[in-house]
Formats: C-alpha cells, sequence, structure tokens
C-alpha cells in the first residue's frame, strides 16, 4: 500500500505507526526500548495478531542490543514482559517462542544482537509473504463481483505485510471482483472507522463506513453478498477469536445464507486449542467504553463489561484462507 508503513526498522530503531491517533493524524513512534514497544501494544499503538508478533520480535532482539552480561536472565524477563501484553493473539506467543529458539541456539552472546535481529527480520518477511499468499488464495471465494462486508482491521496495521482479509479484499477489487466494501465502524474502539476507512481511502477502494448494528438491516436489504474477518487465535477444530462483535456477524450471516470467511496465517492457528472453549479472552478497560479520546460519554463510576474478542463456531465458518490452503468445514488443524 501506498503511503506508510505501519511497522519498519531503521538504524537499529523500530518505527511504528501510532493508530491511536489515526486517521486525524499520522504521527510515529520511534524507539529502542523494548518497554516502550511492550506498552505501545497494551496501548493499542500497535495491534493485529501479526503485527504484534512482528513487533515483539524486534522488542526481544533490540533488548539484548549492547547487553554484555546476564543475557539469560534479561531474555526471560522481556519474554515474560513482552508475553504479559496481550493474552489472547497466538501470533504473539508463536512469535517469541521463534526467537527463544533462536536464543537457546547461539553458543556465543558476542553476535547475539545481530542473531536476533536476523530472526525478527526473518518473521516480518515470513509474514509479508504470508499476506501475499492469503490475498491469492482467497480470490476463489469470489464467484461474481461483489459487496463485502469486513469487521475490525485486518489491513498493513494489523499485520507486517498488506493485510488478511484486506489485502483479500484489495486484491480481488484490483482484479473487478469486489464492488464496494462495507466497513463496521467496531465498537468500541473504532478500529473500522478509524484504521480500516484510513487502509481503504489509502488504496482507493469504495467504502462507506457503518456502525456495528447497521450490518443486520444491510443483509435484510440484500446489500451485503460475502463477509470477510480476520482472526486473533484458531482452534484446531476451527473455532475462531476475533475482534468482539465478529459472533454477531456470523449468525447474521447464517440467518440470510450469506458466505462468512475467517482470513489468517497458520500461525494464528493454536493447534495445543482443542475448541473455542479454551480461548482466553483478554477483558479491556471499562474507560475505552466510557470515555472516547479521554472524554467521558458516560457516568465513569458505571460498571462496564469489555471483552475484546469474542469466539465464532466452526459450524458458522464457511471457509477460513491461510496462506496454504482454503480450508473448508469440517476444520481440523
Amino acid at each position: 500500500m501506498k503511503g506508510f508503513k505501519s511497522i519498519d526498522f531503521k538504524d537499529d530503531k523500530l518505527i511504528l505507526i501510532d493508530q491511536t491517533k489515526l486517521p486525524l493524524v499520522e504521527e510515529y513512534i520511534e524507539t529502542d526500548d523494548y518497554e516502550r514497544i511492550a506498552a505501545a501494544i497494551e496501548r493499542l499503538e500497535v495491534r493485529g495478531a501479526p503485527a504484534i508478533g512482528v513487533t515483539a520480535a524486534y522488542a526481544l532482539a533490540l533488548a539484548l542490543k549492547n547487553v554484555d552480561v546476564d543475557h539469560q536472565k534479561i531474555f526471560e524477563k522481556v519474554y515474560l514482559r513482552l508475553a504479559s501484553t496481550r493474552p489472547t493473539a497466538v501470533n504473539l506467543f508463536w512469535a517469541l517462542n521463534k526467537m527463544k529458539t533462536t536464543f537457546q541456539s547461539v553458543t556465543s552472546y558476542k553476535e547475539l544482537y545481530k542473531i536476533l535481529l536476523r530472526t525478527a527480520v526473518e518473521i516480518h518477511n515470513d509474514d509479508i509473504a504470508k499476506c501475499n499468499e492469503m490475498a491469492e488464495r482467497g480470490f476463489s471465494i469470489f464467484k461474481k463481483k461483489s459487496v463485502v462486508l469486513t469487521h475490525c482491521n485486518t489491513g498493513q496495521l494489523a499485520t507486517g505485510g498488506g493485510g488478511t482479509a484486506f489485502f483479500v479484499i484489495q486484491n480481488a477489487y484490483e482484479k473487478g471482483m469486489v464492488e464496494f466494501v462495507f466497513v463496521d465502524e467496531t465498537r468500541p474502539l473504532l478500529q473500522g472507522s478509524r484504521l480500516t476507512a484510513f487502509e481503504f481511502s489509502k488504496a482507493g477502494i469504495p467504502f462507506v463506513i457503518n456502525t456495528d448494528s447497521t450490518a443486520a438491516y444491510l443483509m435484510q436489504q440484500n446489500k451485503i453478498d460475502l463477509v470477510i474477518t480476520g482472526a486473533d487465535r484458531i482452534a484446531s477444530n476451527g473455532d475462531t477469536a476475533n475482534k468482539i462483535g465478529t459472533y454477531n456477524l456470523a449468525v447474521l450471516c447464517k440467518y440470510h445464507d450469506i458466505p462468512f470467511y475467517i482470513t489468517a496465517p497458520t500461525s494464528t492457528i493454536d493447534y495445543k486449542c482443542r475448541t473455542g472453549k479454551d480461548i482466553k479472552i483478554e477483558l479491556r478497560d471499562k474507560r475505552e467504553v466510557t470515555e472516547l479520546k479521554g472524554i467521558p460519554i458516560t457516568k465513569n463510576d458505571y460498571n462496564v463489561y469489555s471483552p475484546a474478542f469474542d469466539v465464532t463456531p466452526n459450524e458458522l465458518i464457511s471457509g477460513i484462507i491461510t496462506e496454504k490452503y482454503l480450508h473448508r468445514p469440517p476444520y481440523k488443524f
């Protein structure tokens, strides 16, 4: 996508676009401090399962830059700090464990930073390649020129490459198979209206923002041909955790006989997780609901239940697009 990079690495520093300020301000975080990167993940300055994994890998490498002693102790400390940032997205742990494997294979700490950085770059490049492959693999779901609805953010801002569901849509649009896109605003943090709209605008793809609760009405009016979302964790039976509100869409699609697809790299599949019941769901700070950009929109002493994700049962999913296959039910990973 032209115009910006969501993740970049230059002069031994990680450069991240601050997603909390989009689309009104395009500002970048430039740092070599792993604690600042961990905070960026927690604050959703960087978000999206693949992007979190790539970012954490760079953070682990940077933490060992210019370190002469206590390498094992520092690595373990930083590993645990990064692992504590977001519990649901499996890509984070996949990337951290890849970095751990590299660390454990090192016999001399003299070149440790360079070796760890090389692995982080490999993880980043691997995600770029997987995004390209998912875009091509997903093209087969389009049987006619379609109107698509999507949820949350699944583009370059959510990955190390061109995106998951977003890139499938973009590739199909460029090949003449997408007519228009409806973008769920995605409450409570508005990743759709802030981030996905930003990316569709950059890509020149026609879209309109709709409130989450409008999706049912759009389907009732026969305005949606298919729904494509991303995923943060996929259980081995195909149950899928994604941004809160995704399950709503899957149920609506089932009722209205509309195909519902998930797009995610194989690193999002948790082979040890048997069903969606085993997926830990992150609960967010209530201020994300009671405030908007720090401005109260209701009383702050009201109680709030704010899960970041929900789980869509596998029987509601028409297909799961990975870089390797378009998986169809029954799912068995």
